[in-house]
């Protein structure tokens, strides 16, 4: 299947037009095809292991998410299907559901070599109900209408179950929602279903924080499972029920979604890392997509198409398949650090979620309007985003983009526990790390106690503001540390108050895990390490930007029950940067740092556990 040829004419930066959101969904779809089960039921993908789900539901799960792929294809064609992708998928529907023909439930349910689990005996089934129900939905003239009434009632009886409560208590929810949805277009259960959409956002609508932003869970989980599914679901839902109330409520907060949310993309196109399901890739695109979909957007047409297709080429340009056109565990290629434990070969295959954009019809402006450039591409940018407890630093000589995490956590932890690398670490960017156990963990401050270094656990934000965000953890009992940055330009003035830490209790800061050839990290010591404190060079490990990586880390010990330590760290890829320290003068009186930046402009940072 040839590659279209690129239009600079049209798409400046990535040279990308429809023609080739089309060919890459087609070659993704046809690379699946040799591991289809004898009628399409499941897709058993090649893989180092299976998730914790099973063999049986992985196959299902790749069956589902290339679904996904598929209608996206065929509807956004309105029903032009050259390859026959979605006569293959009715097959699989008819097989896969023959388990929900015989009344019987667990493992003795399943038997054949095409039969999916039931969403009653496995909770992975719940999940991949909702791409399944809403590939149904969107291909229902082409695939559903044409159904023999006996595969259309099992293939009811397999979703109902996903009517009932979520088993699992966040974006889980939504799940049900989506299989409601298709369920109530098509007539079936209409009241069971809106009955579903109605708990369903008013579950998740208890994690809605304001300014388009959604925990995951009653927890602070803030990462692309806003974009990729909190809003996703809703919002796509609402534009395809044709709801004008719920559009109206949902649509302005993706719009305030997306007014953060790319800023988070850097030049060469890569989505910041940062949390968990990292291996979904270029989902990342689809609530951009979204936003041009159903008008709730900040963003010009050009620019949704510029991020859109900048993230899909960052990952194709950079192995993100194998040799056989496989989407691979991981974010360049495989990665196994950076894979949940819920993730088996299919997995991937939720980066389809990427190619909602080819609902819009091809002469949507966000096609035919010129590519335009991103904010990471036109000015230097710091920006808090309150509710997360988040800053986003990007610069423009360089286009790269770093995020300040001061109160994103997955899970609540203990002090003993081991610190998740997705969000635990202060700081990340579009070109760097995360480090992996065992390997030092980079962008990271703590205490040496007993020979090894205490982790982060979970941080409370204690405020944003211009330039600056702030949090505290307590790595110890007993112990606390006030942790903020302010960044200015591609400086980063990192400072932490230690409290109640016995005296000369060893410290370590260290800074950013660089690839080879990759850009240039610089750490410098200001307040509280030794006067001629040198940082030390460390090894990396493999990170998502490849196997071999370095960071650097300085080192101190406390004085007293308070000491307050700050240095300023720099992240560039410009040639020959100048050394940091050039870059800002910063002065600390008692709990406060004063700093005034190289282009004269001053800032104050207060490190007072009692402060807001």
């Amino acid at each position: 299947m040839p590659t279209p040829p690129e239009n600079r004419e049209l798409s400046p930066y990535t040279g990308w037009t429809r023609a080739h959101w089309e060919t890459t969904a087609d070659r993704l779809l046809l690379a699946v095809r040799p591991y289809a089960s004898p009628r399409g039921g499941l897709i058993d993908l090649p893989g180092p292991r299976p998730s914790w789900s099973g063999v049986r539901s992985d196959g299902l799960e790749g069956y589902a998410r290339t679904f996904l792929l598929a209608a996206f294809r065929v509807a956004g064609a309105r029903g032009g299907d050259p390859h026959g992708h979605l006569a293959r998928y009715a097959e699989g529907l008819a097989a896969g559901t023959e388990a929900a023909d015989t009344g019987r439930s667990g493992p003795e349910a399943v038997d054949g070599p095409d039969a999916w689990p039931l969403t009653t005996d496995v909770r992975q089934a719940i999940v991949e109900s909702a791409s399944v129900a809403l590939g149904l939905r969107l291909t229902r003239p082409w695939l559903w209408d044409t159904l023999d009434d006996r595969t259309r009632q099992r293939t009811v009886d397999w979703l109902l179950p996903a009517l009932e409560p979520s088993p699992v208590d966040n974006n889980w929810w939504l799940f049900g929602l989506t299989v409601a949805g298709f369920l109530q277009d098509a007539g079936i259960e209409t009241e069971r279903a809106a009955a579903t959409i109605e708990r369903s956002l008013a579950r998740i609508d208890r994690w809605y924080l304001g300014q388009g932003w959604y925990s995951d869970g009653d927890n602070r989980a803030f990462d692309h499972y806003n974009a990729w599914a909190l809003h996703f679901y809703p919002v796509l839902h609402a534009h395809l029920s044709g709801d004008r109330d719920l559009l109206d409520r949902y649509g302005p907060r993706l719009r305030a979604q997306l007014d953060d949310y790319v800023h988070l993309f850097d030049a060469n196109g890569a989505p910041l890392p940062h949390g968990r399901s990292l291996t979904y890739r270029f989902a990342a695109a689809a609530a951009p997509w979204l936003g041009a979909l159903t008008g709730h957007t900040p963003l010009r047409p050009g620019a949704t198409r510029r991020l859109a297709s900048g993230a899909l080429r960052y990952f194709l340009d950079r192995g993100a398949t194998d040799d056989n056109g496989l989407l691979t565990l991981g974010w360049h290629g495989s990665h196994p650090p950076i894979v949940q434990d819920y993730s088996g070969p299919g997995s991937p295959y939720w980066a389809s979620k990427g190619f909602l954009g080819l609902l819009l019809p091809d002469g949507h402006p966000a096609w035919t309007d010129p590519e335009e450039p991103l904010p990471a591409e036109r000015t230097d940018t710091v920006r808090a985003v309150a509710p997360a407890g988040l800053l986003i630093q990007s610069t423009a000589t360089d286009g790269l983009v770093r995020l300040h995490n001061h109160g994103s956590n997955h899970v609540s932890g203990d002090a003993a526990g081991t610190d998740d690398a997705g969000y635990a670490r202060s700081a990340y960017s579009t070109r760097t790390g995360p480090t992996a156990a065992p390997a030092p963990a980079d962008n990271h401050f703590g205490l040496v106690v007993e020979g090894r270094l205490t982790p982060r656990g979970p941080a409370a934000p204690r405020g944003t503001g211009p330039g600056w965000a702030a949090s505290l953890h307590t790595p110890l009992p007993g112990i606390r540390i006030v942790s903020a940055t302010l960044a200015h330009g591609r400086a980063e003035v990192r400072a932490h108050l230690v409290l109640g830490a016995p005296e000369d209790t060893p410290v370590r800061q260290t800074g950013w895990a660089t690839p080879p050839g990759g850009p240039t990290a610089q750490l410098h010591p200001v307040h509280g390490y030794p006067p001629a404190a040198v940082p030390t060079a460390l090894d990396g490990g493999a990170t998502l930007q490849g196997p071999v990586s370095g960071t650097e880390a300085l080192h101190g010990t406390t004085r007293g029950t308070e000491t307050l330590f700050v240095a300023l760290a720099s992240l560039t890829a410009e040639a020959a940067p100048a050394p940091v320290s050039t870059l800002a003068t910063v002065r600390v009186t008692g709990r406060t740092v004063h700093v005034t930046w190289q282009n004269g402009t001053t800032a104050r940072l207060s490190l007072d556990p009692e402060d807001p």
